[in-house]
């Protein structure tokens, strides 16, 4: 079992490298990758619901959060019915960037799996949908002690 979880950490590095070398020239990092596909599919999420859908702590979703803001990407507003509460919106500048998100995530899977067959890739996809949901399943029964870890 750990030479499965040493293969997804590496193969998870590694796409961070490779995000972080196509976001050079862009006010993005490798972080913000999964922020600009929630936030802009799912605009209106407050902070906490944010944390819950990508699994990082709330600390490090508020951190994110207040770079993208400061850079133009996203807006939180307080909710109506409790001021304490923001909801996160995204920008133009996030739904104009979603595109280029989209296609770095599109290109590096391409990358990786380029000479599976269909019938391997759907195997695959089916694994791994497979251990996504365990693993899921153990931190959404316990979510109020999610602990921290690496933005992926």
């Amino acid at each position: 079992m750990y030479r499965l979880m040493r293969r997804i950490n590496v193969i998870s590095r590694c796409a961070a490298l490779y995000r972080t070398e196509r976001y050079r020239d862009s006010e993005l990092c490798q972080n913000h990758n999964t922020y600009i596909l929630c936030i802009c599919h799912n605009p209106g999420l407050t902070q906490e619901q944010l944390a819950s859908r990508i699994y990082i702590n709330k600390s490090n979703v508020a951190r994110q959060l207040a770079y993208l803001e400061q850079h133009g990407f996203i807006e939180r507003r307080q909710f109506d019915k409790d001021k304490r509460v923001l909801l996160v919106y995204p920008t133009k500048k996030a739904e104009e960037s979603l595109q280029f998100v989209t296609d770095v995530n599109r290109e590096w899977n391409e990358y990786i799996t380029e000479g599976f067959t269909d019938e391997e890739l759907d195997q695959f996809t089916q694994m791994l949908d497979r251990v996504e949901r365990k693993a899921k399943q153990y931190f959404d029964k316990n979510d109020t002690n999610r602990e921290d870890v690496s933005e992926q």
